[in-house]
């Protein structure tokens, strides 16, 4: 899947997910959630809270992406969640993103599903961390390895 899609994709994107959809600015502050380590299988939330910093009302596509520890054929990052809000000026929302063992998985070069142990990043904000937007980010472990069923 290399050079095929945004998952595998290593340069910066000209135009992200939700490029110039709003007449207004969104700023994201104080994403919790996954505590340095979670065991593997186990779900994992995370919040985050979305401010409409502009003049204007308008809506915003909260994003999660996901990039995996550096095993052998893992892809480099997943949007694994979003959520759209619609904010008035100088309003602000939380936005919950709750991620499941599946969502933390990835399939190995011989076809396995597994959820693998290593170092996590999760980006949130309004697209693709590296393109360009602001995004907030943190990193937590996975501890232990788990095989998923197809």
């Amino acid at each position: 899947m290399k050079g095929r899609t945004y998952r595998y994709f290593q340069g910066k994107p000209l135009y992200p997910f939700g490029y110039g959809l709003s007449y207004t600015t969104f700023s994201y502050s104080s994403l919790t959630g996954a505590e340095n380590e979670v065991a593997a299988g186990s779900p994992v939330t995370f919040e985050v809270t979305v401010t409409n910093t502009g003049q204007r009302a308008g809506d915003e596509v909260a994003q999660l992406y996901l990039n995996f520890p550096d095993v052998k054929g893992a892809p480099l990052r997943a949007l694994q969640g979003f959520e759209r809000v619609h904010l008035d000026a100088g309003a602000s929302q939380k936005v919950r993103f709750q991620l499941q063992p599946r969502d933390l998985s990835m399939v190995t070069e011989a076809g396995d599903i597994i959820v693998a142990g290593g170092k996590y990043t999760v980006s949130v904000g309004g697209g693709q961390p590296d393109a360009g937007v602001p995004v907030l980010t943190k990193v937590f472990d996975v501890k232990g390895n788990m095989n998923l069923p197809e």
